[in-house]
């Protein structure tokens, strides 16, 4: 079941963003199925219809580099009245199997229509141990990362990431990538990461990534699992707080 329906093309939005205002979407994977490496209790999507961390059979499903060339520039031509275009979509981006050269494509009409707009990506952090996705995201100039807890349990029962990934690898290689934003969901209810252990061992990984800003926010709309309940306003304030005074990093609530 999909909480919200799935992109139906390459190009959608603007969406009205909490944090990147007037954001257009540009959607990298099928639209007929929900592919994701997570396998989010919280994604507004519903749960994955596959679970993945490589399209290999679903290339003749995703957009070509000249199918996203075009739809970028079409919608262009018409509206450049846009904040942010956002690597999003129906799961995480940087799967599509020529994402490196969607991100130089992207960049390339974004110079030529709305040079003063960002390219932005909002991954889950789970292919940056490759080098050529850490090398293609280093070009993105808004670098939206995941972490939503601070240690392997908790990652596992609120991400359920692909069964080969590893939670102290993904650590490790978020450290190599620098000038990063950190993005938190904070949720209560089956899987609670607000716990006192918990947002510790979670401030104490962002001491070791270092990122230039943390941005935490909690789930606004329809979730698939009913264990899932929402974190009141003040609880996210107070962790910001915390966050920031350990670690001297800018924490912003959404």
């Amino acid at each position: 079941m999909n909480v919200l329906p799935l992109k139906k093309g390459i190009i959608y939005g603007p969406v009205h963003s909490r944090r990147l205002g007037l954001s257009l979407g540009i959607n990298l994977l099928p639209t007929d199925k929900k592919y994701c490496s997570f396998n989010c209790i919280y994604c507004h999507y519903g749960f994955n219809d596959v679970h993945t961390l490589e399209l290999k059979d679903e290339t003749d499903q995703v957009p070509t580099p000249q199918e996203v060339k075009q739809a970028l520039e079409d919608y262009l031509k018409k509206d450049k009245n846009i904040n942010y275009i956002t690597f999003s979509g129906n799961g995480e981006p940087t799967l599509h199997p020529h994402f490196p050269e969607m991100v130089d494509i992207v960049k390339k009409v974004r110079d030529e229509y709305v040079p003063e707009v960002k390219v932005t990506i909002l991954s889950n952090s789970s292919t940056v141990d490759r080098p050529e996705i850490r090398k293609a995201l280093e070009k993105i100039d808004l670098r939206i990362m995941k972490l939503d807890c601070g240690n392997e349990k908790t990652w596992r029962l609120l991400n359920q990431p692909f069964k080969t990934l590893s939670y102290e690898k993904t650590v490790e290689n978020l450290k190599k990538l620098k000038g990063i934003i950190i993005q938190t969901i904070f949720v209560k209810g089956r899987v609670d990461n607000t716990k006192d252990e918990e947002v510790d061992g979670w401030i104490s990984r962002l001491n070791q990534i270092r990122p230039d800003e943390v941005q935490i926010y909690t789930c606004d709309r329809p979730v698939p699992d009913k264990g899932v309940e929402k974190v009141p306003k003040d609880v996210l304030k107070k962790i910001a707080e915390k966050a920031e005074k350990k670690t001297k990093i800018p924490v912003k609530v959404f």
